[in-house]
Order: structure tokens, then sequence, then C-alpha cells
């Protein structure tokens, strides 16, 4: 296992489908590094709201994203497409770290894998807060076996 997350499709637990643009691409000809950064958010963000009720707007809690990680593996190109894979590598009282894979449709090896880490705040006073009982129903069956 790759210590960012496994660079293999079957070591995550979910998948979204992320069809990437021709703005994604870089004059080099291939999708910029800051954008792998935008698929691990849309991805994390995807299941918290689809699958955990988040409220952006104006739930009591929120993530705070406090770190990130990427190690580039390949190319990605518009017009790939892009199956990025989530799986929760540790779920604690108040945080959580996902690994992430992006993965060209079709591929089973990553073209990156990646790191996302959210800490759980209140929204009013920005102190440490247990992740949302709804959030945390939606992450458990993400959960890395050990």
């Amino acid at each position: 296992m790759n210590a960012l997350g496994p660079a293999r499709r079957a070591g995550y637990r979910r998948f979204l489908t992320i069809p990437t643009r021709w703005m994604d691409n870089d004059a080099y000809g291939h999708v910029n590094n800051d954008v792998y950064y935008a698929y691990f958010d849309a991805v994390v963000n995807e299941h918290l709201v689809r699958g955990g009720g988040l409220d952006i707007r104006s739930g009591p809690a929120i993530g705070v994203v406090v770190e990130t990680a990427c190690r580039f593996r390949r190319s990605l190109s518009f017009p790939d497409i892009i199956d990025a894979g989530l799986r929760v590598a540790k779920l604690g009282t108040t945080s959580v770290t996902y690994d992430i894979g992006l993965f060209a449709q079709g591929e089973d090896e990553a073209a990156a894998v990646g790191r996302f880490v959210h800490v759980w705040v209140d929204r009013d006073t920005w102190r440490p807060s247990p992740l949302p009982p709804a959030i945390r129903g939606a992450l458990t069956p993400l959960v890395a076996a050990a």
C-alpha cells in the first residue's frame, strides 16, 4: 500500500465519475496539478452532501481542510473521464482522514493518490466539534480494513 492510499482500484470503497474539462489542461496538455486537489475536494464533499446530508450553508458543524497531499503517478488529460476512488483511512471523534485515488476510466492503476483531512468544527465558534451522526454514518462504511 502507498503511504497516501492504495495505488489500485480495489483499495477504494466508493467512486465518483468526474469528466475532465478543456480548461483543466495546462500549457503542456495535461491536467494541471492544482486541479487534482479540486477532484479530491469533489469526491469527498459529494459523498458528504449526498450520503451524509451535509448542509454546507447552515449546518451547525463544518469540515475544515487541515491537510492535503498528492503523489502524481501519471498524467491525466482532457477528455479523460476520471473515476475518483474514496475510502476513510481514519475516522476520529472530530476528524477524518480520507484516502483518494484518481483513475483514468477503465484503468486499475491510479494516476494519482492522495490524502485529505477534515477537522469538524462548530460553525459559530470554530472550536472542534464531534462529527455529526449522519456524517459519521455515511463515512463508517468507507473505513479501510486495518
